[in-house]
C-alpha cells in the first residue's frame, strides 16, 4: 500500500451559525460544532485511506472561544498519522466575525477514525508522510498520544511506551 500526505487528506468546511445552531447565550452550541468537526474529520480520514471510516475516539476538544449567531466559522481537517487501521485527525476551526470580517482561530480538535471493510472488519490504511513544520510536529505528538491511550486503556505496558519515557528522560 502506497503512503500519501498528510495534504491530500486536507477537508475543509464553512458553515454560518443560525438561532438553530445556537444556546440562549447566542452562541454556537458545544454539540453542533462537534458534529461538524466529526463530519469533516471524516471527510479527512477518508481521503486518506479510501475506505468506509468510523469514529474511534474524540481525544480532545478545546472550546477556547465562544462562537457567536451570524459568524462564518471554516473547518479545516487533516490526518496527522496512520497506525494500522487507524487514523489520527486534528481538526482547527476559525471564527469569521460576519461584521467585520477579522478571521481568528477558536477551537480545535483530535478525533480518530479507524477504516472498515463492507462488513464492519478494520483493514489497513495507507502509511501518512508528514511534510510541514506543523504535519511534523503533530505526526510525533500522535505517538505519544496513541502511547498514553493505549497505557491508560491497558493494552501497553508504561515501561513500553519509548515515545513517552523519552519525554520524562528529558526533564531528567
Amino acid at each position: 500500500m502506497k503512503a500519501k500526505k498528510s495534504s491530500e487528506s486536507i477537508a475543509v468546511a464553512t458553515h454560518i451559525v443560525l438561532p438553530d445552531d445556537t444556546n440562549t447565550l447566542g452562541n454556537l452550541m458545544g454539540g453542533r460544532l462537534m458534529y461538524w468537526m466529526d463530519v469533516i474529520a471524516a471527510v479527512s480520514a477518508h481521503r486518506h485511506c479510501g475506505r468506509v471510516v468510523v469514529t474511534a475516539s474524540v481525544n480532545n476538544i478545546s472550546f477556547n472561544q465562544p462562537i457567536h449567531l451570524g459568524d462564518f466559522v471554516t473547518l479545516e481537517a487533516k490526518v496527522s498519522r496512520a497506525f494500522g487501521s487507524s487514523m489520527e485527525v486534528f481538526i482547527d476551526v476559525w471564527q469569521e466575525d460576519h461584521r467585520n470580517a477579522q478571521k481568528t482561530k477558536c477551537n480545535e480538535a483530535i478525533f480518530t477514525f479507524v477504516a472498515v471493510d463492507q462488513i464492519g472488519n478494520t483493514i489497513e490504511v495507507p502509511e501518512l508522510i508528514p511534510e510541514t513544520d506543523v504535519e511534523i510536529e503533530r505526526h510525533a505528538a500522535a505517538l505519544r498520544r496513541r502511547q498514553l491511550s493505549l497505557i491508560l486503556g491497558g493494552r501497553m505496558k508504561p515501561k513500553d511506551a519509548t515515545e513517552l519515557k523519552a519525554i520524562f528522560e528529558d526533564l531528567s
